[in-house]
């Protein structure tokens, strides 16, 4: 089994967006996918929501400390905002392969619900392209 880590800042919107897009994509083929936070945030509500809206339910994910995991040997380790690049702590993955993007984040929108919900869509598909390519290039079908 390979190992993935998603690590953003509070492990409540985006990193939670893109464990169930691996999950979805690499359907748990010889995978265990986790997310986690520099810090815990709790599940984001719109998170949860504009994923239901694609067909994903991520209700039974939880907010994860990264430290909840450091036994655990990355194959990849997938920073999904800058801050948690430019704070991620020492993870002693041995072979880990390192991604970086920065996605736009929706939990800092402020506005009408529909300005809230076009943020999620947005942030939504960035993300759900990203991994895709993700799985596509690194042959992870």
């Amino acid at each position: 089994m390979k190992n993935i880590l998603v690590l953003c800042t509070g492990n409540s919107c985006r990193s939670q967006m893109a464990h169930g897009y691996l999950n979805h994509f690499l359907n748990n083929r010889s995978y265990n996918i986790y997310s986690a936070g520099i810090e815990t945030h709790g599940l984001n509500p719109g998170a949860l929501a504009i994923m239901k809206e694609d067909g994903l339910n991520i209700d039974h994910h939880t907010s994860n400390h990264v430290d909840e995991y450091a036994d655990v040997d990355f194959d990849y380790i997938i920073t999904v905002c800058d801050h948690a690049n430019e704070n991620c702590p020492y993870i002693p993955s041995k072979n880990a392969k390192r991604l970086h993007h920065n996605f736009f984040d929706p939990s800092k929108v402020v506005g009408t619900d529909e300005e809230k919900h076009t943020a999620f869509l947005k942030a939504r598909e960035e993300i759900k392209g990203y991994f895709k390519e993700f799985v596509e290039e690194y042959h992870l079908r």
